[in-house]
């Protein structure tokens, strides 16, 4: 039996599941301070017996197995969880191989292996929520380098109709300071399931949502853009998105079919949770016996 952590910066997802990835049990609950997290991860895992453990988390944090803060949170805009050790602690706790990852990752993870981009080498999964970020799997393995992919802050275009400043304390006009599910609230003062699929709003998200994949499609070429997060839960954005990304991409790159390029998450709100256990899994395959230090072997 391994166990999941998706640990989102609104709520946490804690699971258990089989050998098959099955998701046997889970739960969930709000992410507060890491004291009471903690706590209540500690009070759920604790009923299981383990053979390991892959975490998700939100970010930034630091991916570098030879770094003395591998493990850590970094400079999250959530205060009370800047520079935290969260590897740490579950391994102290339970003395198990622990797989560490961004949330995106775990669902890039958990797409390409058993959702939308089931069968395919390279996937790239963007979540559009509260925040945005993105995860990519490049010839089955998972993308980092010295650290983790920040996809959404990249940079984009103001819309010539948009007289919005965006909402990132970090940078000017990137994706998630002018897409995210906060920008709507800002602009309209209403949340995004409260606003009409005509508003024109969705326009300008579509916009800068299909300009970053203009760009992430010229660098990486994935066979798959999966789409997931609460704002791509309204069914008219979508196809705005393809028809953007098309012009924009003119017909210099031609990605595969259009309507298979962009998809929806095949695993619905499970794909972090389905990945953090299939990282669990890859973990516990993947220990060295004499270095004790962890790898994937996807």
């Amino acid at each position: 039996m391994y166990g999941a952590i998706e640990a989102g910066g609104t709520k946490f997802v804690c699971a258990v599941g089989n050998d098959h990835q099955k998701v046997i049990q889970k739960i969930t609950f709000p992410t507060s301070t890491p004291e009471e997290t903690f706590r209540q991860v500690f009070e759920f895992f604790d009923a299981f017996s383990l053979k390991a453990i892959g975490v998700g988390s939100f970010g930034p944090i630091d991916v570098n197995s030879d770094s003395p803060t591998y493990g850590y949170i970094k400079n999250t805009p959530k205060t009370a969880w800047q520079n935290i050790d969260f590897l740490g602690p579950i391994k102290n706790r339970y003395e198990i191989p622990v797989g560490w990852t961004t949330d995106v990752n775990a669902a890039a993870l958990g797409e390409a292996t058993k959702g939308a981009g089931k069968g395919l080498a390279n996937v790239l999964y963007l979540t559009i929520g509260t925040g945005i970020g993105g995860g990519a799997i490049i010839n089955g393995e998972i993308l980092e380098g010295f650290g983790h992919p920040e996809m959404g802050h990249i940079k984009v275009e103001i819309h010539p109709n948009d007289q919005f400043e965006g909402l990132c304390p970090f940078h000017d006009h990137c994706l998630e300071g002018m897409a995210s599910g906060p920008t709507i609230e800002a602009r309209l003062s209403k949340k995004g399931y409260e606003i009409d699929e005509d508003n024109n709003v969705w326009g300008l998200l579509s916009d800068y949502i299909a300009q970053a994949l203009y760009h992430y499609t010229v660098v990486l070429c994935p066979q798959i853009i999966i789409l997931g997060g609460g704002v791509m839960k309204n069914p008219s954005l979508l196809p705005k998105i393809k028809n953007d990304l098309l012009e924009k991409l003119g017909d210099y790159v031609k990605p595969p079919s259009i309507e298979n390029y962009l998809a929806k998450p095949g695993l619905g709100d499970d794909a972090g949770v389905v990945g953090g256990l299939i990282l669990a899994e890859k973990t516990y395959k993947g220990i060295d016996s004499n270095e004790r230090r962890y790898r994937f072997l996807l």
